[in-house]
């Protein structure tokens, strides 16, 4: 008993040190070198903490309209003979976009045409008359009173002559508005006759616009009209183009409020008049920018919960640093919130946090494309084995 104790406990002693030769010591390189590996961070996955005067200022809502568009109305009862521009079509200042038939206002032009060489022709007759009786009466050959008469005839076909040029002028007119011109260079944005169909005085016949001049037209509660100034800028979001932002400036601010909505028209012009959209009538929303109500500003996306507390990821060097921020207004628009305080303008910080992220942790900067979710730990170097 005495002698096998000691055999005992080398033998113990043996197996614990092989155990942990074995098993113990690799399992704890892996730990350590899967804790430094960094994160792999592209450009895609960091966001900056910018600054907005948006969050709070004034809500417009409206549509992209041109500042050039003309409603071409009938302005002779006719039927149509020909459509030559269609919808979305390009036109230039003058071009032909449709025909009325003409053929009985022609008939009014020969009509009045005629008419004006009988008035001509009983001018020249009085005229004629006139200068006779001047002569008879110096010779006093006739009395004062057939001069007169005379002077009054040739007064009464002077005025018929000019009467009938008038008619003339105004036949002339009624045929060339039987064709329907373009006012200036812009494209046809909606057509409402067809080839065949008899309009009357006043019928819209086609819209066109000028796809160069468009603006921002919307309206704003006059609660906050005291808030906007001319040369404001103004940023808004256009349906059917996704989260593309546009901006722009105040450049008029109706005088008079809608009676009924006890809202304000207000026009925005765009600073990019290329970047505007050329299709007209497309709702758009935005704020106006206040320079009293500029604050920092950061997606929601980056911000995290955990019960009343918030925070973010922030890079900070090659570290990525766990932040508390204190949060202010929200804006369910632009899916923005006030960073009251725990950040600076400028600061980076994780897009879209994900994945178990450790306070402290080590990152690593690659080119665009090549991280992936904001929290991607670059592969351990395995160890060789002996």
């Amino acid at each position: 008993m005495t002698r096998a104790t000691p055999i005992l406990a080398a033998l113990t002693l043996a197996l614990t040190l092989t155990a942990c030769s074995k098993g113990g010591k690799p399992d704890a390189t892996q730990a350590a070198a899967a804790k430094a590996a960094p994160l792999l961070l592209a450009p895609e996955d960091l966001r900056q903490v910018g600054q907005s005067g948006l969050i709070g200022a004034p809500v417009i809502t409206g549509a992209i309209q041109p500042a050039r568009r003309a409603d071409l109305r009938a302005e002779v009862a006719a039927v149509v003979l020909q459509v030559a521009k269609d919808n979305g079509e390009r036109v230039r200042a003058g071009d032909l976009i449709i025909r009325l038939d003409p053929t009985s206002i022609r008939d009014g032009l020969t009509s009045a045409e005629e008419a004006l060489r009988a008035a001509q022709q009983s001018f020249e007759q009085t005229e004629r008359v006139l200068a006779r009786q001047r002569t008879l009466n110096q010779q006093g050959m006739i009395s004062m009173q057939g001069l007169e008469d005379a002077e009054v005839r040739r007064n009464a076909a002077q005025s018929e002559l000019a009467a009938a040029r008038a008619r003339v002028v105004t036949a002339r007119q009624q045929v060339s508005r039987t064709e329907v011109r373009a006012p200036f260079d812009g494209v046809v944005s909606e057509r409402k006759i067809s080839v065949g169909d008899t309009v009357q005085v006043g019928r819209e016949l086609v819209k066109v616009i000028d796809p160069a001049s468009m603006r921002f037209e919307g309206q704003v509660s006059a609660d906050r009209l005291g808030e906007l100034k001319l040369g404001q800028p103004v940023a808004f979001r256009i349906n059917g183009f996704g989260d593309a932002e546009f901006r722009g400036k105040l450049a008029r601010i109706d005088a008079a409020a809608n009676a009924t909505t006890r809202q304000v028209e207000l026009v925005a012009e765009f600073d990019d008049k290329a970047k505007a959209p050329q299709v007209s009538g497309l709702y758009a929303e935005g704020r106006v920018e206040s320079a009293d109500r500029r604050a920092l500003v950061l997606a929601e996306g980056s911000v995290q919960r955990q019960g009343d507390n918030a925070f973010v990821w922030k890079v900070a060097g090659n570290q990525l640093k766990k932040v508390a921020v204190t949060l202010g207004e929200r804006d369910e628009r632009r899916g923005e919130v006030v960073i009251a305080s725990g950040l600076a303008l400028g600061d980076e910080v994780l897009r879209a946090p994900t994945g178990m992220l450790k306070d402290g942790a080590p990152v690593q900067r690659v080119a665009a494309g090549a991280g992936a979710a904001s929290a991607v730990a670059a592969a351990p170097t395995p160890t060789a084995s002996k």
